[in-house]
């Protein structure tokens, strides 16, 4: 139980959940959206499409589809210079615990996050992982979590700000 941090494809993850950094519609994107929707094929666009969008902060569960993990989890993070940086802060810790809540309450015992609003809704990425790591240790403590990074500048910043976190099973590249 607890957090760890992984390179890699959020969408191969073999878990209960996956975390979807989503836009506002639900019905797919670029980035970790796009490929997620992608992963799990039509059927998920079909399901967000009957849900009426998600606000910022908020989050919304589906089923999983052709995806190894059970539910997609959906939510809409902070575009960062549409804020103040402690709101910001705020809206991006409440996409982890609504996000963890949903799982809970799903039954869900392990949950992969990517890292929210860190790709073109521009939250610094140091300071998204720093909210990232403190918000699932504090309310996801009785899970098995993992912060799943795809881009090197992330990786590189997690390797040096929580290398005890670090899974090491996953690529180093």
């Amino acid at each position: 139980m607890g957090v760890t941090i992984q390179k890699g494809d959020i969408t191969k993850c073999d878990v209960d959940a996956i975390v979807n950094a989503a836009n506002s519609s639900l019905l797919g994107g670029g980035g970790v959206d796009g490929a997620i929707h992608r992963a799990a094929g039509p059927e998920l666009v079909q399901e967000c499409m009957t849900l009426g969008g998600c606000k910022t902060g908020e989050a919304k569960i589906t089923r999983g589809y052709n995806l190894k993990a059970r539910h997609v989890i959906h939510t809409v993070g902070p575009v960062y210079a549409g804020h103040s940086k402690t709101e910001s802060r705020e809206l991006l810790e409440s996409c982890y615990k609504s996000s963890i809540k949903l799982a809970r309450e799903n039954g869900c015992t392990s949950i992969a996050f990517p890292l929210i609003s860190a790709g073109i809704y521009g939250y610094p990425k140091d300071e998204a992982l720093d909210v990232a790591v403190q918000t699932i240790r504090t309310y996801a403590s009785d899970m098995d979590a993992v912060i799943v990074l795809f881009d090197k500048e992330a990786w590189s910043i997690a390797q040096s700000a929580y290398p005890e976190l670090m899974n090491k099973g996953s690529s180093k590249d």
